[in-house]
């Protein structure tokens, strides 16, 4: 499964662990090195990364591949709870607690006991929730909502988000102490545009799933298909690439993706340009000031260099894009 997050069968496999998992490309190949040394111990787990690199993939590889792996892995997203709420679902509540507690429930934590809870988006929660997590993770003790008496559980907490952490402990908006337990090994998920080298690997893994799962006979791509593919940034990571190509094969007649198949929504720059709302010079859209070069060729550089920049970088990839050879890019960026 070289790259990718399924098995075989176009379904996730719940069971995969971290020796599933491959990459050509150093940042990944480094984060999957660093979570099998943190597989081995039962230190608190932060991973970071974009909205859709697969966050919560991981942290069930991590679990699975843990001493911990015949128990349960619990997952909980953290955001858009109120506190009563939040305290229910994680601590359980006893009956009549509040109106329709008609029973006593467990919460995340004493379903994990023995394993694993993942704390998906844990930058999202609240001062009052954080507070609470940090009582329970310091301590390993906790209140059901309602109750009066002290329970414990064994977990081993992995958390995670999309969020930029460290501009949001700078700014008070999530407690360090909080911060300093849950973060005993941290990880970062690159996001998509940073794995060139594993993108052909995870559409032919993604392409052969999804034609499965639609009993369907795709055999590959077109080259201007694959093409698209290869130069477009996935904002949205392998949550999108899987998507668009699930569409891409539902659409297929035949055997082979066309570029008609491949359905990729419009950069912001395009959506703005088509609305007629002007670019905005902070999201980099390149605004001109009254005293700009205004000639061709300084128009020609601030292209070059916001389509390198889309591409974080990443030469070949924004040659292709501008439609020039490499050695071509080179020099025009020598010369400016």
């Amino acid at each position: 499964m070289t790259g990718y997050w399924f098995n075989g069968t176009g379904h996730p496999d719940w069971r995969y662990t971290l020796d599933d998992f491959k990459s050509d490309d150093e940042s990944m190949a480094n984060c999957l090195g660093l979570a099998r040394l943190a597989a081995r111990t039962d230190l608190p787990i932060l991973i970071l990364g974009e909205t859709g690199t697969g966050k919560t993939m991981l942290a069930r590889a991590i679990h699975n591949s843990s001493r911990r792996a015949a128990a349960p892995f619990v997952a909980f997203n953290s955001s858009a709870l109120s506190d009563t709420l939040l305290d229910s679902q994680l601590f359980g509540h006893e009956k009549g607690a509040f109106t329709g507690a008609i029973r006593r429930v467990k919460g995340k934590f004493e379903q994990a006991d023995k394993g694993t809870l993942f704390l998906d988006e844990i930058a999202d929660m609240s001062p009052a929730g954080q507070a609470k997590i940090l009582r329970a993770v310091e301590y390993g003790e906790f209140e059901r909502l309602g109750g009066e008496t002290l329970q414990e559980a064994d977990v081993r907490l992995i958390s995670a988000t999309h969020l930029p952490m460290a501009r949001y402990l700078a700014a008070d908006h999530f407690r360090k102490d909080l911060f300093y337990r849950i973060s005993g090994i941290t990880l970062r998920l690159p996001p998509l545009c940073e794995r060139p080298r594993d993108l052909r690997t995870i559409m032919a893994t993604a392409i052969a799933a999804a034609s499965r799962a639609q009993d369907k006979s795709i055999v590959g791509l077109s080259r201007e298909a694959a093409d698209r593919l290869l130069e477009y940034p996935w904002p949205g990571n392998l949550r999108q690439l899987q998507r668009v190509i699930h569409t891409a094969v539902a659409i297929t007649e035949g055997d082979i993706i066309e570029p008609d198949a491949i359905l990729l929504e419009a950069s912001v720059e395009e959506v703005r340009a088509g609305d007629g709302t002007p670019p905005s010079s902070a999201a980099g859209t390149g605004a001109l000031a009254d005293d700009d070069d205004l000639s061709l060729r300084a128009a020609e550089a601030r292209h070059i260099h916001q389509v390198l920049e889309r591409f974080r970088g990443n030469k070949r990839r924004t040659a292709r894009a501008l439609g020039l050879s490499r050695s071509t890019l080179d020099r025009k960026l020598a010369g400016h």
